[in-house]
């Protein structure tokens, strides 16, 4: 179920983030600012700057910028290692400026944390990692060579050695954190938009399952009658040639075929269309279909129906939704990939509710990550296999969060729990000793009230 969403989000086909424009963007926004502090401070501050290397150092920037802006289309996007020399190229165009304009006594070598926190936001670790360690090799180079900031009279800009210091260890703490923070955020924001559209694609799949289930059975009503008039003229044929042995012969064929066409079209649909059991079933038959999959995987699944206090006898008629079906399905063979023998799925209803709990006896949800089941891409069962035994299984968290995904847009509550206490022993376990998952719906927003029969029966032409 996973392997075509693993294969989609994996690492390799997440190149290409970065668009050259916006860091072309950036840098003029740079540029600009670079300009104007130079020319303030030797205008206005009458400070004296090495000018010509410093309007060199901004000229670089320039022509890096005019020749990606008039080379590269508009929709280009950078690749890693791309990314990574046009990041290291401003990291070094402004660590050159600071060696020119008084070093850590420049109030605006704080800059140099944004390249760092560029890649950690757009870029993988290893290039953030690099970048990060540059950032603070230049940054203390610079704290010790650069050339001194000195005024119209020839005297030099001092900074206090503790201050200095002082600005050295947060621009480097700065580097780190903001690294971190940006590293983090990003990955969680990335996991999070793989995970919804592996979602979003499963989705999809069941949705046109179901439409294509519809289709199939409103073929099946649709050829009945058809194949029932073939059915009927060729017994009359048979009857009619009964002394044309060959003649008879090809009418039986014909009806042979049509008996055929007839059971080909009965195992792809079971119902006609407009049946109403296309949109609504009862909760039992929903369930059933849902776990139907996982019933020949080796594990008993054990389904029960009660009604829970103050709930009708009569089963719920729910809505055959796809999120629904889908979701479950999930939640379903999670327990069976965790489960040493049983399955146990029980559904109950009162007159506000409808539950589904699902219950296993393998060895449940790690304490540590159990607040953390449904986000995506956290592994969050211990497997009671060697997973060479289960080579499909891909353990990260994706299932569970497609699940609850799912199951949230109809308006269910999930809840994960532990059946039993993890430190008691193997004989101390009662049966239902694993996960247990438990979902809940409001019964106004699954339960359907059924108005009509199986659906409109269209009158015989005579």
């Amino acid at each position: 179920m996973l392997s075509p969403a693993a294969g989609l989000l994996s690492r390799d086909t997440r190149s290409d983030w970065v668009r050259l424009r916006t860091l072309i963007l950036l840098r003029w926004m740079a540029i600009a600012g670079q300009l104007a502090a130079i020319t303030v401070a030797d205008r206005y501050y009458e400070m004296q700057l090495p000018l010509g290397l410093c309007y060199l150092a901004v000229g670089a920037s320039i022509i890096a910028n005019l020749i990606s802006a008039f080379v590269f289309p508009e929709n280009k996007r950078l690749s890693e290692t791309e990314a990574m020399l046009t990041l290291l190229f401003d990291l070094s165009q402004l660590s050159f400026l600071l060696y020119l304009t008084g070093g850590l006594a420049n109030p605006f070598a704080l800059l140099i944390l944004a390249p760092v926190t560029i890649s950690a936001s757009a870029l993988e670790l290893r290039t953030t990692l690099f970048l990060g360690s540059l950032s603070i090799i230049f940054i203390t180079l610079i704290s010790f060579v650069h050339v001194p900031l000195r005024y119209a009279d020839g005297s030099v800009l001092s900074v206090p050695v503790l201050f200095e210091f002082g600005f050295w260890l947060s621009i480097v703490i700065g580097i780190l954190f903001l690294g971190l923070y940006s590293r983090r955020v990003a990955t969680e924001i990335r996991s999070m938009s793989d995970a919804l559209l592996a979602t979003q694609m499963a989705l999809a799949r069941e949705q046109k399952l179901t439409d294509l289930g519809g289709v199939v059975a409103a073929a099946a009503h649709e050829l009945g009658t058809p194949l029932a008039t073939i059915k009927l003229v060729s017994a009359e044929m048979m009857d009619e040639l009964e002394g044309q042995p060959e003649l008879q012969e090809d009418a039986r064929l014909i009806r042979e075929q049509a008996d055929r066409c007839r059971d080909i079209l009965h195992s792809m649909g079971r119902v006609g269309k407009d049946d109403l059991h296309m949109r609504t079933v009862p909760l039992a038959m929903l369930v059933t279909e849902a776990a139907e999959p996982h019933q020949s995987r080796g594990k008993h699944l054990e389904l029960t129906f009660l009604p829970g206090p103050g709930g009708n006898e009569r089963q719920p008629t729910v809505s055959r939704r796809p999120e629904v079906i889908h979701g479950l399905r999930n939640l379903v063979q999670n327990a069976v990939d965790f489960a040493k023998t049983t399955v146990w799925v029980h559904g109950e209803w009162t007159d506000e509710t409808i539950t589904i709990r699902i219950v296993d006896d393998g060895e449940g949800f790690p304490s540590h990550v159990i607040g953390r089941i449904g986000d995506p891409f956290v592994r969050s069962r211990r497997s009671s296999q060697d997973l060479a035994m289960r080579p499909e299984y891909e353990g990260m968290g994706l299932g569970l969060f497609i699940a609850k995904t799912l199951l949230e847009r109809t308006g269910a509550e999930l809840t994960f729990a532990n059946a039993s206490d993890p430190f008691l022993t193997p004989e101390e376990r009662p049966e239902r000793s694993g996960a247990i998952v438990e979902v809940v719906w409001p019964m106004d927003r699954l339960a359907q009230v059924v108005e009509h029969g199986l659906g409109q029966n269209e009158p015989i032409q005579v």
